[in-house]
């Protein structure tokens, strides 16, 4: 097809299994803070009034679990009852127990942390070299939240998703062809008939949706969808469980590309699910920085406690400037894709990845973000002579 349409979407920090996410995350940053080495396997659930946190952990590190998990809360908003849930008031339970000794050794000597498939990807539809459609979903998202925190739009509450489809022409953004946002609002911005006031429609397209747009691709065709149901009073915890790794979509490339199954948060970087992910993205940025192709995605396959991947293959849709499989030679004779070598060349063991838990693992130019970096675009473009 040479005309279609792509659409992601992306939650705010206050969506439940975005509360987990933080939380896993949080718990993580605690013992690499404390314990570099440590290993963590840290899951969270989250539904009206408690958060239950799961997970096997082997460090020296010591985890002040309910006091982390109340600071995410506020942090995120959570601190009226009304939402569901309060961060002072609220049930936790901590789960954790030791990591299996089995895992330990694989892991100690250097080997994967779990077997899996993981993703890099690529491409140029943005300064970023991320997907359009995810990057606009994720900029909703957070002018929703920035919003809300700054008391521009008072009536916002902490939970809330968006939706953005692109249409595409010949493989190219052409025009945005539909925004969604659905956001947890107070009960007192509804008319006489229970549904979210027009002009507060209005005023959350003009103030959270369309400033996250680029103009030249809305056009008269563009519609827009503001809280579908009518009105989203009920949210949060109170409307929906939550739970770590389900939204790996949201995290990664918004459907652009396929996806191993794995999640991210939670996990420390011996767990290639986050490490392999991360490194991938690395490479496959810094071969479209390059100029080998406008596009690529990379798979890479490990086993536990094998150190070198099983298995990578990559795919230029076509995009190539050279030969797949010089790239192919390319990148095996550029990197090393050894847990310890990722963790080392990325700065893995550091915490950092509370910052990750929201509004997506890629296409972010921040410190934190060292897989973001093109630092070798300029050796891959010279050893592929271009």
């Amino acid at each position: 097809m040479n005309r279609y349409l792509l659409a992601s979407e992306s939650v705010t920090e206050g969506h439940p299994d975005k509360i987990c996410d933080q939380v896993s995350d949080a718990i993580l940053d605690e013992v690499v803070r404390q314990d570099p080495n440590g290993r963590v396997a840290c899951d969270s659930f989250v539904s009206l009034g408690m958060v239950v946190v799961g997970g096997q952990l082997r460090t020296t590190a010591q985890v002040d679990v309910a006091n982390t998990v109340r600071r995410v809360l506020k942090d995120i908003g959570y601190t009226d009852i009304h939402y569901g849930i309060d961060h002072e008031t609220c049930a936790v339970l901590n789960a954790i127990g030791p990591q299996s000794p089995d895992i330990a050794l694989g892991v100690d000597t250097g080997g994967a942390g779990d077997q899996g498939l993981m993703i890099g990807y690529a491409c140029r539809e943005t300064e970023q070299l991320m997907p359009l459609p995810i990057m606009l979903a994720h900029k909703v998202c957070r002018q929703l939240a920035e919003l809300r925190k700054s008391g521009q739009l008072p009536y916002l509450g902490p939970d809330g998703k968006s939706q953005v489809c692109v249409e595409y022409d010949n493989g190219r953004p052409a025009r945005i062809d539909s925004l969604v946002i659905s956001c947890q609002h107070s009960a007192d911005v509804l008319d006489e008939d229970g549904r979210l006031r027009e002009s507060v429609r209005q005023e959350i397209i003009h103030k959270a949706g369309l400033p996250a747009l680029d103009p030249a691709m809305v056009d008269a065709g563009t519609r827009f969808f503001v809280n579908p149901t009518g009105k989203f009073v009920i949210g949060g915890p109170q409307s929906d469980t939550g739970m770590t790794g389900r939204k790996v979509m949201v995290d990664a490339y918004g459907g652009a590309a396929r996806h191993g199954g794995g999640a991210f948060s939670g996990k420390d970087p011996t767990k290639v699910d986050r490490s392999a992910a991360y490194m991938a993205r690395y490479v496959a940025k810094n071969c479209v920085a390059a100029g080998l192709c406008e596009r690529i995605e990379l798979m890479l396959a490990y086993v536990i406690g094998i150190a070198e991947p099983v298995a990578m293959s990559l795919t230029t849709y076509g995009t190539n400037r050279i030969a797949e499989d010089r790239i192919y030679r390319l990148i095996r004779d550029s990197f090393d894709f050894r847990p310890r070598a990722m963790i080392e060349r990325l700065d893995l063991l550091r915490p950092i990845y509370l910052r990750t838990a929201a509004y997506g693992h890629f296409g972010r130019n921040e410190p934190e973000f060292t897989w973001e970096r093109t630092d070798c675009a300029a050796a891959l473009a010279r050893k592929a002579g271009l």
